[in-house]
């Protein structure tokens, strides 16, 4: 079998497909398609294999080629030292994995000069021969003749000799086979703290002493752990039981030399096993396995992260409406931005309605002037510091609003990220003259509008809905949220006279290059009237708009399939599908029972295939449909803004900012995320968290415990209230290892002045008393804007 076919069988196993489809699907990626291009567009090629497992194809197809260039390699250098027999070819041929295949060839692999080669030289090969050839015969004996002028004594000339044999056990690729699944079975993971670093490691005091089984760790304990560990405040060690465990990979080690019975030479031999552990075999197993937990833990990691991206790229958009965006402040003010129903900047304020200047008068009737001027419909609020008050502030104009004023609404939205994007450089050049701290509000304004036209301007990574982001391999990282936010984009589609250069840089077929230069000849001739005009940008060749054209829209242009998921290549087979109705296209399009008479199989001839026919009719039944859920919003409780105002039993309103592991963190707007641990999610057994949650998703849930020295709070989404919170020890250890969380931060960094702060300087009566007189100032602000 040739090294492409074995590469395909085995991916066609792993991803539950026949080999002819991984090979059709190999061959097109080889071309330079894109994952959503051969999704959405070759089903007839690949079987139908949808994204998840094209994906999965890609990453297994880089790892196996990687093997197999590997084992070529490994081949030529043991045909160079003139040592490949049959049966080593058929071993090395037969190796799955790069650990298996690295096994293999230790005893072949060039290595620096060993004890064992220093004990060969000194002519001490034959006496290990002679030990394991004879049990009965005693060692030390056979030692004596060995000793020579590089041997000086008997002594030396055993450790000679177990040092060639133990050289033989560390390149038996069966033996470390065996150990390496015995261990990854048994070992235990060991955690101690480092004498003296108590108190400056007290965040990682769960693990000061503990262990488990390997096996079993799960990733945000793990992570956990490797942290403490490059920190300096603790120590890791992975083995078996230190009594019977230890003895059992003792006797696989001896069994290996056959040391089994009771003569001198099986009693020396067993020192020889022991020793080899020891030394070198456990060590090696010890850092292979922290390896592997490493990796294990580091991908759980990055599946997470992907997941929660997903969840809040596809969030709801609140569409396409005037929006003022609130990036609330204390000395610095609150910065106000208007954005027009395309995401235009309009207009900017910065307001004082907190101490020091405490311009609440001021502040209040600043954002009437702008909702009446600029038709406002949403106001977007950011979660961070004075999040609560401003969004009090912001009730309290809405109340006295004219009767005949549509009131907008008010929406709290997570300002992770927000101010990354403001000091970005292209920010810069979308805001030259714009201070920067007002384009954290136009941003938050933008991704009330459409989170997934703002979010994909920032760096995953900023956006903070994973666990331990910055402890996992980065490369990895990036290209896993690359391919979520790929997949996200093409899955929604895009308006090609509306979208931003960043946005179309994660169109399929298109980069940063090709985006800039579709903005850059939008802005020259104005808007796209047709798809076929793409064709027309500087070096968008006919390869791209292939892999592009099907996932642009354009709304009212000069064909109406355009505004569709239709891909141009099959335009003829649409209008056809239209002419077996009867009627025009514009009336055929979003009417389903204009379709219903039609059959898919009428429509199929030798370029396009059944199921490409059936997704055009899905299309035409509901032309450019957004997969992304409707909108709705969290209503944070009145008189809930602290940590402090938090009662056991209290039944509130939020949303997941983050999903990890070992449950879901939820906002519920006191400056402080809490921690619905992943067993009280819901009244069954629940393995994993995104079973039942996801980002962004508005949930209810109800309060068990606050810690406010420890900024900590447990909830619950069980219907019995959570009545077994208290007793549950694993939530509250979720909640330790998790530290404290807001607006989707990572665990343990904090954000926003948890002070209390006075809506207004006024006291109570006061404020009372000077009500109709806001009300009377705020109308009259409205009449003259």
């Amino acid at each position: 079998m040739d090294t492409s076919s074995r590469i395909s069988q085995t991916i066609a196993a792993e991803i539950g497909a026949a080999a002819r489809q991984v090979n059709a699907a190999v061959a097109l990626l080889d071309e330079g398609a894109t994952v959503p291009f051969v999704a959405r567009y070759r089903k007839e090629a690949t079987g139908g294999l949808d994204d998840t497992q094209l994906r999965t194809l890609a990453e297994r197809l880089e790892y196996l080629r990687e093997l197999e260039k590997r084992r070529a390699a490994i081949l030529e250098s043991i045909k160079g030292q003139d040592k490949l027999s049959d049966a080593l070819a058929a071993s090395i041929a037969k190796a799955g994995t790069k650990a298996q295949l690295e096994d293999i060839y230790l005893p072949y692999k060039p290595k620096r000069r060993t004890k064992a080669m220093i004990a060969r030289e000194n002519g001490l090969e034959p006496l290990a021969e002679v030990i394991l050839a004879d049990r009965n015969a005693n060692p030390e004996t056979l030692a004596k003749d060995y000793v020579t002028e590089a041997v000086a004594t008997a002594k030396d000339a055993l450790n000679g000799a177990r040092d060639i044999l133990t050289e033989g056990l560390t390149e038996n690729a069966s033996l470390l086979g065996r150990l390496r699944a015995f261990m990854q079975k048994e070992a235990i993971l060991t955690a101690k703290v480092v004498d003296g670093k108590e108190q400056v490691g007290a965040k990682f005091s769960d693990y000061f002493t503990h262990s488990e089984r390997w096996a079993d760790v799960p990733s945000h304990r793990a992570l956990a752990m490797l942290r403490g560990s490059n920190e300096g405040v603790l120590t890791l060690d992975v083995g078996p039981e230190p009594e019977a465990g230890v003895a059992r990979a003792e006797t696989m080690v001896a069994a290996e030399l056959g040391a089994g019975g009771n003569g001198p030479g099986d009693i020396w031999l067993r020192k020889v096993a022991g020793w080899a552990w020891r030394v070198k075999l456990s060590l090696s197993m010890m850092l292979e396995l922290m390896g592997d937990l490493r990796g294990r833990a580091q991908e759980d990691a990055i599946q997470v992260f992907a997941r929660n991206l997903k969840d809040l790229l596809f969030a709801a958009p609140a569409g396409a409406r005037p929006t003022l965006g609130l990036d609330p402040g204390i000395r610095t003010g609150v910065k106000a931005a208007v954005v027009d129903a395309t995401g235009k900047l309009v207009a900017t304020e910065t307001l004082y309605p907190f101490q020091p200047k405490n311009d609440l008068r001021g502040a209040q009737v600043a954002i009437v002037k702008l909702i009446a001027e600029y038709g406002v419909e949403l106001i977007a609020i950011g979660n961070g510091t004075a999040s609560r008050e401003t969004e009090r502030m912001v009730a309290e104009v809405l109340k006295h609003l004219p009767a005949k004023v549509k009131v907008p609404t008010k929406v709290v939205v997570s300002e992770a990220g927000a101010s990354v994007y403001s000091a970005s450089e292209l920010a810069a050049r979308e805001f030259p003259g714009l201070d920067v701290s007002l384009r954290g509000a136009v941003s938050i304004a933008r991704r009330l509008q459409d989170p997934l036209a703002e979010l994909v301007k920032i760096e995953p990574k900023s956006i903070g809905v994973g666990q331990y982001q910055h402890d996992v391999d980065q490369h990895k990282l990036s290209k896993s949220l690359e391919a979520v936010i790929e997949d996200v984009v093409n899955g929604v589609g895009v308006d090609l006279n509306m979208a931003s250069a960043p946005l179309l840089a994660h169109v399929s077929g298109l980069g940063p290059g090709l985006a800039e230069a579709i903005v850059a000849h939008r802005d020259l001739n104005g808007a796209f009237k047709s798809r076929r005009e793409l064709l027309k940008v500087a070096r968008l060749g006919p390869k791209a708009f292939e892999q592009c054209a099907g996932f642009l829209r354009i709304r009212d242009g000069k064909e109406p399939l355009d505004a569709s998921s239709v891909h141009p290549e099959s335009y003829d087979v649409a209008r056809k599908i239209v002419s077996a109705c009867g009627r025009d296209i514009r009336q055929i399009m979003g009417d389903d029972s204009a379709l219903k008479g039609l059959r898919a199989e009428d429509f199929i001839n030798d370029k396009i295939g059944l199921p490409t026919v059936r997704d055009i009719l899905g299309e035409l039944e509901k032309p450019g449909r957004d997969p992304r859920p409707s909108f709705i919003t969290a209503s944070f409780a009145e008189g809930v803004e602290t940590i402090t105002d938090l009662k056991p039993g209290m039944v509130l309103e939020g949303t997941v900012t983050n999903v990890a592991a070992f449950g879901a963190f939820v906002d519920v707007g006191v400056h402080q995320d809490g921690l619905v641990h992943v067993s009280q999610l819901a009244d069954r057994f629940v393995k994993d968290p995104h079973e039942v949650v996801k980002t962004g998703q508005v949930v209810k849930v109800t309060v068990t415990e606050v810690d406010v020295p420890r900024k900590r709070i447990a909830m619950t989404m069980r219907k019995d209230g959570g009545a077994s919170a208290k007793e549950d020890r694993n939530t509250r250890g979720a909640a330790k290892e998790a530290g404290p969380r807001r607006g989707g931060k990572p665990a343990g960094q904090q954000t926003g002045d948890k002070r209390q702060i006075s809506a207004s300087p006024k006291s109570k009566q006061g404020k009372d008393q000077s009500t109709g007189a806001l009300g009377a100032a705020l109308m009259d602000a409205f009449k003259k804007s």
